[in-house]
């Protein structure tokens, strides 16, 4: 029985382990603000693999983020972007012709948009097969179903309600780019599904973050955009922490069909696009 009780523990973390190594799961929601008082670090990137650039003398190398809980310390503070020089190169290609004029609206995945699942979903808007390490996995992503363990080759996503209605009026509002701090492989095939017309002029994942105190940040300074007509749609505090007067705040979504914040958001957008720069309208919404 305890052989039994070790076993069911053990798939249980590494199904957390892997679902936690997939998804952007921010685990400290009131994470401080970068420090301002060194100017000699510069924030550690992620890589594609979903590693840390880490410096060694004069050299730069990956060290491998663990999956579950984060921390970090030492002397690798992140410092706020203006503490440092934008990079040579940005996030975001040049603006095209028909986008010149129009604000830019970063907008987060998962628990904003959609909310997925490793565990079956009767209902579920999309089933994507995720690939990790080069392989599919089947019966190595173990989901716990009540008190019986059960496998599964699938994500299972939601879409929230009136998330349609609004990705096509932002289309046609705003340059839109998708960021997420979730793997490529995972939200890629995904966004495919979910924007059906095209909206997101660009996709950014898990490397474009930061990693600041256990958390993948969303650095706007890295866009190559003018702060002031940039903003972020997210339900995690942590993730726009270095530009938080940029920010519109959602809630977090899981399974309420009855949830309508997307749709009450649209006029607001729709004032925002007439404003000169973000901060006004937000000014006048508090």
């Amino acid at each position: 029985m305890l052989v039994s009780q070790c076993n069911i523990s053990l798939k249980k973390q590494r199904s957390r382990s892997i679902f936690s190594t997939l998804f952007c799961c921010f685990r400290d929601y009131n994470v401080e603000p970068p420090s301002t008082n060194s100017t000699s670090a510069l924030p550690p990137l992620v890589e594609e693999n979903g590693g840390l650039q880490k410096k060694n003398g004069d050299q730069m190398q990956v060290m491998p983020i663990p999956s579950g809980i984060y921390y970090f310390h030492g002397t690798e503070a992140v410092q706020q972007s203006f503490h440092y020089k934008p990079p040579a190169k940005y996030l975001l290609p040049e603006l095209t012709a028909s986008d010149y004029g129009k604000k830019c609206v970063v907008i987060d995945l998962d628990e904003t948009l959609v909310h997925s699942s490793f565990k079956p979903i009767s209902n579920a808007d999309f089933i994507v097969p995720v690939e990790i390490d080069g392989t599919i996995h089947q019966a190595d992503i173990e989901v716990l179903a009540g008190d019986e363990l059960s496998s599964s080759t699938e994500v299972y996503v939601l879409k929230r309600p009136h998330v349609d209605e609004f990705l096509q009026r932002m289309g046609e509002l705003f340059e839109c780019v998708l960021f997420t701090a979730s793997l490529a492989k995972y939200a890629d095939p995904v966004a495919d599904l979910l924007d059906r017309w095209g909206v997101f002029r660009a996709r950014l994942f898990r490397e474009s973050c930061v990693f600041h105190r256990g958390n993948y940040v969303k650095d706007l300074s890295r866009l190559g955009r003018e702060l002031s007509k940039v903003i972020i749609v997210d339900n995690s505090p942590a993730s726009y922490i270095f530009h938080p007067e940029n920010a519109v705040p959602v809630q977090s979504w899981f399974d309420d069909m009855t949830d309508t914040e997307l749709l009450d958001l649209i006029p607001f957008f729709e004032g925002l696009s007439k404003e000169e720069e973000v901060y006004s309208l937000r000014r006048k919404a508090k």
